[in-house]
């Protein structure tokens, strides 16, 4: 099971917290399978296969600070084990580009992901973290609005390429595991 965190809306379609959907939306597109929503689960869902894993991608539609409630639900229904989860979601203390593939860990300030553990009950959660830039900032700084903000046109071609390096490590961690893909993914990539 994938999850992509984001916020439903439109008006948050291209915002910098909605890159868990967006790559989701990007391998659902790769594997052709479409989503539908469910409503017992407050979640975008979509199953399929990829080689021969059977996949379900999940977009919780609860927004992003109650991400938990959804993804607790399907998880209990469909008794998925941690290991077989992942969710990807935006990390401000990642560079514009970077990206990061952890077995476990704490949420890291991120709401979505503290929901997430706290529903759970468990940090040993796998996860895909898309650095969406941190500008340099004072202590005033307005970290939701930035959250918030769609990428500016200079960012655009790089999260292009950024969305699909993350689909392509997402599909290397269904088909080769964790480890193989901490080892190809976790490093510094230059990005065009």
């Amino acid at each position: 099971m994938v999850v992509g965190l984001g916020n439903p809306g439109l008006q948050y379609e291209f915002s910098r917290h909605n890159i868990g959907f967006r790559i989701i939306d990007n391998l659902a597109l790769n594997i052709e399978i479409e989503f539908k929503r469910v409503k017992s689960y407050d979640s975008l869902v979509s199953r399929g296969k990829l080689m021969n894993h059977k996949l379900i991608l999940v977009k919780p539609q609860t927004y992003m600070n109650l991400s938990g409630k959804s993804v607790s639900k399907i998880v209990s229904y469909y008794r998925i084990s941690f290991p077989d989860l992942l969710i990807v979601y935006d990390d401000l203390n990642l560079e514009l580009g970077q990206i990061r593939i952890r077995k476990r860990g704490s949420a890291g300030g991120h709401k979505g992901v503290e929901s997430i553990i706290q529903y759970l009950n468990s940090e040993d959660i796998p996860r895909l973290r898309i650095g969406i830039g941190k500008p340099s900032i004072n202590s005033n700084f307005d970290y939701a609005s930035y959250v918030l903000s769609n990428f500016n046109n200079n960012e655009k071609d790089k999260i292009s390429e950024v969305i699909q390096l993350s689909t392509e490590a997402i599909k290397t961690v269904i088909e080769d595991g964790l480890e193989k893909a901490m080892r190809k993914y976790n490093r510094k990539l230059e990005l065009s």
